[in-house]
């Protein structure tokens, strides 16, 4: 089992292995939770069908959106933009690469982008919006965030892999019943993702938060059930 290896991102029991089709050298994104592996061309979507219109300001942002990186500069002449993705893995690196609708936030500024193609550019992600035609226009968009509906990532492969995203908050127990604290983050290490599972503890008479540190892999993790909002570990509380 694992986290899908992201900002990504999987998680799963072949974290760490390279799949058919995926180069060891492909881009990580920092730690999301899903790697683009071998897909490095430019994904086309001016011709498919999507709805019309280009960079337009809204109101809010969809309740399912998440952050998944920023804005960092233009690149090149023709309006395209500079994304750099966050590296903490909490999101899914792939849906850079296929949603065609992207949401920019800077402070109170929202807007609602087109998005016409997207590709893997060394540790970056460059993008052109439709209605982005020139370099000062993409400047104009340096500091923004770029969301995505979660309901716009690309479907898992299996049962066995999930977004990160979707395990943050999810509570963690033992296969004895005993409750270890709650997922507030995830690593990744290189080879596989990490819970960071947070518990509340006292010392010295005075609360803190403690913190559990469990691999993400099938030796550990035994279940993950989403609908009750729970992972059972093979762990010990005084691990």
């Amino acid at each position: 089992m694992s986290t899908r290896d992201s900002q990504s991102g999987r998680a799963s029991e072949s974290i760490g292995q390279t799949k058919p089709g995926q180069d060891e050298g492909s881009a990580t994104f920092g730690a999301f939770v899903r790697k683009p592996g071998a897909r490095r061309v430019a994904v086309d979507v001016s011709s498919s069908n999507t709805p019309e219109g280009g960079i337009e300001a809204v109101a809010a942002l969809p309740d399912d959106a998440v952050e998944l990186g920023f804005i960092a500069d233009a690149y090149g002449l023709k309006g395209w933009v500079k994304i750099v993705p966050h590296a903490n893995g909490k999101q899914g690196g792939d849906a850079l690469l296929s949603a065609k609708r992207w949401w920019l936030v800077k402070g109170r500024d929202c807007k609602s982008a087109r998005c016409l193609q997207s590709k893997v550019h060394a540790d970056t992600i460059v993008a052109r919006f439709a209605g982005c035609d020139d370099r000062d226009t993409a400047l104009a968009l340096k500091g923004h965030t770029v969301n995505i509906a979660r309901s716009d990532f690309p479907a898992l492969d299996s049962e066995d892999e999930f977004y990160w995203v979707d395990l943050i908050g999810l509570d963690v127990e033992n296969e004895a019943g005993v409750a270890l604290g709650r997922v507030a983050d995830l690593i990744d290490n290189g080879a596989h993702s990490i819970l960071r599972v947070e518990y509340s503890s006292t010392e010295d008479g005075k609360p803190v938060t403690g913190e559990r540190l469990i691999p993400f892999v099938g030796v550990y993790v035994k279940t993950v059930d989403r609908a009750a909002k729970r992972i059972v570990v093979d762990w010990d509380a005084d691990y």
